[in-house]
């Protein structure tokens, strides 16, 4: 698209905003518009928002690029957003939160890596360099939205035509040593919206892994890149395309191709994010599962998931034991990660762990006695550790369905305490 002669979008790009983004987005834009416009700044949609509008797709957060002071603005507008803002006055960016929605203002800028995998040096700069900085096509399109240039339409890297196409195109050879975590982005956007990384970027990310480039990336960023994978609304798919691509193993070498996570596909269920990460660390040994804990810097639930689905798998024949008990099988599951144990019901071939594990998930876990503490203090048990003790026992004792109701637990608490006392 010619710079000389800017393109303008339709007369109805207020409707069609306010149709593709979600009413907390759209007053906290109208709002930004409304103080740029006093001040005289210019103001820009970029990225995802106008991807997903060109798209027909509703978004949620709102990435805004000005011309100017991005912190100041972000300032003068916040105490009318009601919302917590933070400010990061090196990269001149500031992000402001109202419930869900997120809203990032950006200083147009232009970037600088001093090393691959560093972060970037930046200064102020003009919007048409600040699209060329970023990573793909798809995401370099702006729209004006200032009294001067609504409705502008900037596109200088051919990012309307990659939509047209369906192709997620990197901005230039180096993109992928300069930030290895655009991989993972990349693999997200083909994923999220049934895309291709078209060939000459392929060919980039092989180069890139071929150079061990993700091994320049700090364990923080790379959790968090590990994290919106498995927040995609179909994270099978994403870490399928990962594996397939040698960036699971770029990540992480044991991890491979991530094949038999595709096991999750076949229940209709929708896991949380720390089974997904439980199924992808499945096959890892203990040492190796420690290895990737460390190597992304895990935060302690993470590690946890990654912990007892390795402990699950260890006592996979226990619960396939045919005279197992459901007190005995509540005794091997609980305090363990329940997250670990529906990843386990789905990756497990027997057929008899998968049903126990759908038990104790879906009611075992929630049986308990229906006496409390106070009530067990009340017939004379001393406080202490010996309330906890009977409370224990009398829920075995209802898993074994041995007690059904108040009187006969009160009975045999009151048989527990004589014994205890003799």
């Amino acid at each position: 698209m010619s710079q000389n002669k800017p393109y303008y979008l339709p007369l109805h790009l207020r409707p069609a905003l306010e149709a593709s983004l979600t009413c907390t987005a759209y007053r906290l834009l109208m709002v930004v518009e409304q103080e740029a416009t006093r001040t005289g700044t210019a103001l820009y949609l970029v990225g995802g928002p106008v991807r997903d509008l060109i798209l027909s797709r509703r978004s949620k957060d709102l990435d805004l690029v000005v011309e100017g002071n991005a912190s100041e603005l972000a300032l003068k507008v916040a105490p009318q957003m009601a919302g917590a803002i933070t400010v990061f006055s090196k990269f001149g960016t500031a992000t402001i939160k109202v419930g869900r929605t997120r809203l990032d203002l950006v200083t147009a800028r232009s970037e600088t890596y001093s090393q691959p995998g560093a972060l970037p040096r930046v200064k102020p700069s003009t919007i048409h360099e600040d699209l060329n900085r970023r990573d793909f096509t798809i995401n370099s399109i702006a729209i004006g939205l200032s009294k001067s240039s609504f409705g502008q339409l900037l596109d200088p890297t051919g990012g309307i035509n990659d939509l047209k196409l369906g192709h997620i195109r990197a901005l230039h050879p180096q993109s992928f040593r300069d930030d290895a975590t655009r991989m993972l982005r990349a693999i997200r956007y083909e994923q999220r919206l049934s895309f291709h990384i078209e060939p000459k970027t392929l060919r980039c990310i092989g180069k890139s892994l071929e150079e061990n480039m993700l091994s320049t990336i700090s364990p923080d960023r790379l959790r968090n890149e590990v994290d919106l994978m498995l927040r995609e609304d179909h994270p099978v798919k994403t870490l399928l395309r990962a594996g397939e691509l040698g960036v699971l193993s770029g990540i992480f070498k044991p991890l491979t191709t991530a094949h038999w996570i595709s096991r999750l596909s076949q229940y209709d269920k929708n896991y949380g994010l720390l089974s997904y990460l439980a199924a992808l660390t499945y096959p890892l040994s203990a040492e190796e599962g420690e290895t990737f804990i460390a190597r992304i810097n895990m935060v302690k639930r993470w590690a946890k998931a990654v912990r007892d689905i390795n402990y699950l798998k260890q006592i996979e024949q226990s619960l396939a034991h045919p005279d197992l008990s459901d007190a005995s099988l509540f005794q091997l599951l609980n305090g363990r990660s329940n997250s670990s144990a529906a990843a386990l019901a789905s990756l497990t071939q027997n057929t008899l762990v998968r049903d126990r594990l759908v038990k104790y998930l879906g009611h075992l876990r929630y049986v308990k006695p229906l006496l409390q503490g106070k009530d067990l203090l009340a017939i004379g048990v001393p406080q202490g550790p010996k309330v906890g003790q009977i409370l224990q026992k009398l829920r075995t004792a209802r898993l074994e369905k041995r007690i059904k109701t108040r009187k006969e637990e009160t009975q045999l608490a009151r048989r527990h305490l004589r014994s205890a006392e003799n």
